[in-house]
């Protein structure tokens, strides 16, 4: 029986929305805020500095100058040995998200979820992504402007490809790891409807038929 659902989404499809209502629906738990806030208490750091690592890949010169400074004879560096960054937040994510899952009853959304979650039977992988033109539609309905709607559709998704490939080795999305991929434009209840049937259709099967995930990705840092 399912226990988890990920939630993976390109940016602007309406995926947090979603992944919010089907909680609602379960009376599960929702980590997608709350996994910011979560990560920020462990590691004692505001959630802004949390929020700014997430599924991002940190800036080129922030990353040259870690590896000058882990490197260099000073005992002291201006990052810090405990700097937050993304480095830091994907290790903490193995972590929290392993307790998520033996917890159950809970919907994830992002932040590498799916690949931390990928072996587990009880984990059922959800990507949703939407045409451009509804990813700025619905950007502009939450208060972008169209400038800046267009410009979010396009560099989110650019850091979540880095993201994904530099941390687990693979292509974004990786078709295979899901059970689902779903376009929202269909509407958000035609959407929930159809991962709820088909969760069930796939508890129902035999065993022997069941959903096997990739084998392995290799984390890279």
């Amino acid at each position: 029986m399912f226990r988890l659902i990920t939630i993976e989404r390109e940016y602007g499809c309406g995926g947090g929305k979603i992944a919010a209502q089907l909680a609602g629906h379960l009376g599960w738990k929702l980590w997608d805020h709350l996994l910011t806030e979560e990560i920020a208490r462990i590691a004692n750091v505001h959630p802004a500095a949390v929020r700014r690592c997430d599924e991002r890949m940190d800036s080129r010169f922030y990353r040259m100058a870690k590896v000058f400074w882990r490197g260099s004879y000073e005992r002291t560096s201006p990052l810090g040995d405990q700097a937050f960054d993304t480095d830091r937040m994907v290790s903490m994510m193995q972590d929290i998200t392993g307790r998520i899952a033996e917890e159950g009853n809970a919907v994830v959304v992002g932040r590498g979820a799916p690949y931390f979650l990928r072996e587990r039977s009880d984990a059922f992988h959800v990507f949703l992504y939407a045409p451009r033109a509804e990813k700025i539609r619905r950007l502009q309905q939450d208060g972008s402007g169209e400038t800046e709607a267009q410009d979010l559709v396009d560099m989110v998704d650019r850091e979540r490809i880095a993201f994904v490939k530099h941390y687990f080795n693979a292509d974004w999305p990786t078709r295979s790891l899901y059970h689902l991929m779903l376009n929202t434009a269909v509407g958000d209840d035609p959407v929930i409807e159809t991962i709820l049937s088909t969760m069930r259709r796939v508890e129902d099967r035999p065993k022997a038929t069941d959903y096997e995930a990739p084998s392995a990705f290799s984390r890279q840092t």
